[in-house]
């Protein structure tokens, strides 16, 4: 139903700035869900998911720069995304995914760190900190097709990742994510599902980062910055960690206040400080709904249920 009034909202309303913002909650959406197959799924927690995205972005925008901007070197920039970014996951994994918590968390900030200065370095390619601009194929320039791609893009990760969560490989992920030691007893080697997520958000990451791009038609070094990494973390626990629709509605939160405080800030000299209203509406989120909006929701929706169950079983006894 939300989906199908987004795809006729450029029909019957037209403001760029709208879908501008609405592109970015879809795009944003797509990395959140990503992440969240690592967190809310697997009980994976990284801070260097950046790197994935950054990849995605610098990969269409060296493509874009360097060729023709057509749909056929498009189509090939997203194929050189999905290679890079299995390799370097499933890499990335065999690496660290054999540590646990915290030490692996922080692993994978240094590897993100590593991409953040070759980006840097490597200013005959990447333009350095300054970035660099660059065209995009013709059927992108106007920003209702794009916004419908992003759209689909968001309901076809959605739909996949759903299947794949609830397909045999994502219960024993969940399983790992419950008790690691007790599923690995069972016989299930549990590196091989933590590198197969990992694949998996990597590649889901890295066209989160490819869409970013195209719709900026900019891109530089801030693509790989722990800030991203932040984003996507917010955007997951605030809408609910493990439940998927969470990650969109968290991504709507946080891309919709930042949008609003930002152009408070260019009226009121109070707003210029705007990422401390930003943490505060995060501090009133996580106490109010420790769970995440969906999770929290999902909870009392669950024990409205069961209470109502047991005055049903309690007057039928009576």
């Amino acid at each position: 139903m939300v989906a199908a009034f987004l795809v006729l909202l450029p029909f019957v309303y037209e403001s760029r700035n709208l879908f501008i913002l609405l592109t970015q909650i879809f795009v944003f959406s797509i990395f959140a869900m990503s992440y969240d197959l690592l967190l809310g799924f697997t009980g994976i927690v990284s801070f260097g998911h950046a790197m994935f995205f950054g990849i995605g972005a610098y990969s269409i925008g060296i493509f874009m720069k360097r060729f023709e901007p057509t749909l056929g070197y498009f189509l090939l920039a997203v194929l050189m995304t999905i290679a890079l970014t299995a390799i370097v996951s499933f890499v990335v994994g065999l690496l660290t995914l054999r540590l646990k918590s915290h030490f692996y968390a922080m692993l994978t900030l240094l590897l993100s760190g590593l991409f953040l200065v070759l980006a840097e370095k490597w200013r005959s390619m990447t333009y350095g900190n300054d970035g660099f601009t660059f065209r995009v194929p013709e059927q992108f320039i106007d920003r209702t097709h794009f916004y419908w791609l992003c759209l689909f893009l968001m309901v076809a990760v959605f739909l996949l990742l759903k299947r794949f969560t609830n397909s045999p490989l994502g219960r024993v992920m969940q399983a790992i994510r419950e008790n690691e030691q007790r599923t690995e007893s069972l016989g299930y080697h549990v590196l091989h599902y933590k590198i197969t997520a990992s694949v998996v958000s990597g590649v889901l990451a890295g066209i989160a980062g490819v869409l970013y791009a195209v719709s900026l038609r900019f891109v530089n070094t801030s693509v790989f910055t722990m800030d991203i990494t932040l984003d996507a973390l917010l955007m997951t626990i605030i809408g609910g960690v493990g439940t998927l629709v969470g990650a969109i509605i968290g991504a709507g939160i946080i891309e919709f206040a930042h949008d609003w405080l930002t152009a408070l800030a260019r009226e009121h000299a109070i707003f210029e400080r705007w990422i401390i209203f930003f943490g505060i509406i995060y501090i009133l989120v996580v106490m109010f709904f420790p769970k995440g909006i969906v999770g929290t929701l999902s909870s009392l929706s669950w024990k409205k249920k069961k209470q109502h169950a047991v005055k049903k079983e309690e007057k039928m006894a009576g």
